[in-house]
C-alpha cells in the first residue's frame, strides 16, 4: 500500500469504545445466555452422577474430586481443592410410631447432630408446644423423661423471609428442650409442604448440652400428632441411631478466570456442592453451582475480564458453613471486591440487591438497566450474600444479591424431593442469564468497586 495512504487511514481510526458499545455488549452475552445448557448439564450431573453429598462424607469427596476435572474440563483456570477437617454426623435408623389406642407410624429424620436413642429406641409422653417461645417458657426440669413436641408452622413467602424465625425451632429447639431435661424432642419440619416429606437441617448444641434426639416430622404428621393430643395423652415410641464418625476432611473446590488488571481485585461467585442426604440436592444447591460456572464460562469464552472470576464451589453449608469459613481464613487476605452467591434454588430471579457505596450508584444502575429486560427490579434493602460469602460481606466487601422466587422453595428444601425433576430449565436459564450480566458489568467497570460503610 502506497504509504501517501497511512496518514488519511490513520485520520480515520475508530474512536475508543463508548458506554454504548460495552451496553450492547452486556445486553448481547445476557441474551444468548438465555439459551445456556452449560448450568442445566452441570445440574444434571451433579444429581445423577454423584447423588446425595453429605459433609465429610466418601459422597462429598467424591463429589469435589469430580468437580475438579470438570471446571479444569471447562476451560478454568488454577483449579483445585482446598481440603479442611470436619467433624461428621450421619445419621441411622429412624423411625416413630404413636402407641396406644390410636397406634400408627410417623414420617420422620432426624436433625443434623442429633443425639442417638438406645439402639431398642425409647418410649415418652408427648409434652406440646405450639412454638418455640411456648417450650421456653417451659419450667426448668418439667420434661424430664419426656418428649417435647414444638409445631411452630412457617409460611410461605417469596422471599423466603420466614425461614429466619420459624427455623429457629430447629436450630435452637433441640438444646432448649436438652436443658429442661426431655429425653427427645420432635419439631415440625422447616417448610410450606403438604407431603409426608420431613426436612432435614442441623441443629446445635452449646458445648456442655448432651445432644439429645432431635427429629423433623414431616408436616402431615406432625399436624396428624397434633389431632391426636386434642384427643388426650399420646405417647411415641421413637428410634434414632445417628452416629458421629470423628474427623473427616471436606473441602472448597476453587476455579478462575484470570482477570487482565491484577490490581481491579477479584469477583467471587459461590454456591455449595454438598447437599443433605434425602434427595439428591438439585435446588440445594447443585443447580446453584451450575448457574455460577456458566456464568463465569460464558464471560471467559468472551474475552478476558479486567478482573478476576473466581468461583467458589463450597464444602459443608449445610452442616454448619464450615466451607464458607474456611474460605474467609484462607483467602481474606485476598484483594476481593466484590462478592455474590447463588443458593436459593433454580426458580427466577425477581430482584437485584446491592451495598455499594455512594460511588458506586452509577454501577448499581447500569446493573439495574441490565437486568430488567429480565423482569429483574432493583431492590431497596442492602446486599447481605449466601452463608459461604456472608464472611466476606460482613468484612467490608461489596455485594450483589441476585434474589430467587422462593415461593416454592420450602415445598423442596432438604427433604428427599429435591430431585432433578423440580428444576425448570426455563427459569434456570433466566438465572444464567442474569448472572451472565451482572459479571459482565462488574468484572469489567472501570471504577473501583466498594461496599457502603
Amino acid at each position: 500500500m502506497p504509504s501517501i495512504i497511512l496518514p488519511a487511514l490513520a485520520a480515520l481510526a475508530l474512536p475508543a469504545p463508548q458506554a454504548d458499545d460495552a451496553n450492547l455488549r452486556v445486553a448481547a452475552q445476557r441474551d444468548a445466555a438465555l439459551d445456556d445448557d452449560y448450568a442445566y448439564a452441570i445440574t444434571e450431573a451433579i444429581t445423577t452422577e454423584l447423588g446425595p453429598r453429605l459433609a465429610g462424607t466418601a459422597e462429598e469427596a467424591r463429589a469435589r474430586k469430580w468437580a475438579v476435572a470438570t471446571l479444569t474440563k471447562m476451560g478454568f483456570s488454577n483449579v483445585h481443592d482446598e481440603p479442611f477437617p470436619l467433624r461428621t454426623w450421619v445419621r441411622g435408623t429412624e423411625k416413630a410410631m404413636v402407641v396406644g389406642a390410636n397406634s400408627q407410624p410417623l414420617a420422620l429424620t432426624a436433625l443434623g447432630n442429633s443425639g442417638a436413642t438406645p439402639e431398642a429406641g425409647l418410649e415418652g409422653e408427648i409434652v406440646f408446644f405450639p412454638t418455640l417461645d411456648d417450650l421456653k417458657e417451659a419450667p426448668d426440669g418439667s420434661l424430664a423423661g419426656k418428649i417435647a413436641f414444638v409445631s411452630h408452622a412457617m409460611t410461605r413467602t417469596q422471599d423466603g423471609s420466614q425461614y429466619g424465625y420459624y427455623g429457629a425451632v430447629r436450630r435452637q429447639g433441640p438444646a432448649i428442650a436438652a436443658a429442661k431435661g426431655a429425653a427427645a424432642i420432635l419439631i415440625r419440619s422447616v417448610g410450606t409442604d403438604s407431603h409426608r416429606m420431613p426436612h432435614a437441617g442441623s441443629t446445635v448444641f452449646p458445648e456442655g448440652t448432651a445432644p439429645i434426639p432431635a427429629a423433623a416430622l414431616a408436616i402431615p404428621d406432625a399436624e396428624q400428632l397434633e389431632r391426636l393430643i386434642g384427643r388426650g395423652p399420646v405417647r411415641v415410641a421413637l428410634t434414632l441411631t445417628p452416629r458421629i464418625l470423628g474427623t473427616q476432611t471436606s473441602g472448597n473446590v476453587i476455579a478462575e478466570v484470570p482477570g487482565r488488571d491484577p490490581a481491579a481485585g477479584i469477583v467471587v461467585v459461590a454456591c455449595h456442592l454438598d447437599s443433605w442426604d434425602l434427595g439428591t440436592g438439585a435446588i440445594d444447591d447443585a443447580a446453584g453451582c451450575g448457574i455460577v460456572a456458566a456464568a463465569a464460562k460464558r464471560i471467559m469464552d468472551a474475552g478476558r475480564p479486567r478482573r478476576t472470576i473466581r468461583i467458589l464451589w463450597a464444602g459443608s453449608e449445610e452442616v454448619g458453613v464450615f466451607g464458607g469459613r474456611a474460605y474467609f481464613e484462607a483467602h481474606k487476605g485476598d484483594n476481593h471486591v466484590l462478592a455474590a452467591e447463588s443458593d436459593f434454588g433454580a426458580d427466577r430471579i425477581w430482584r437485584l440487591d446491592t451495598n455499594f457505596a455512594p460511588a458506586n450508584k452509577p454501577l448499581a444502575d447500569r446493573l439495574a438497566a441490565a437486568l430488567a429486560p429480565l423482569g429483574i427490579s432493583a431492590g431497596r434493602e442492602a446486599a447481605r450474600g449466601g452463608a459461604d460469602v456472608a464472611a466476606l460481606i460482613s468484612a467490608g466487601v461489596a455485594g450483589v444479591d441476585l434474589q430467587q422466587d422462593g415461593t416454592r422453595y420450602f415445598d423442596l428444601h432438604h427433604t428427599p424431593d429435591d430431585t432433578l425433576d423440580k428444576v425448570d430449565p426455563a427459569q434456570l436459564r433466566q438465572n444464567v442469564a442474569a448472572w451472565t450480566a451482572m459479571l459482565a458489568i462488574v468484572a469489567d467497570a472501570p471504577e473501583p468497586i466498594s461496599a457502603t460503610k
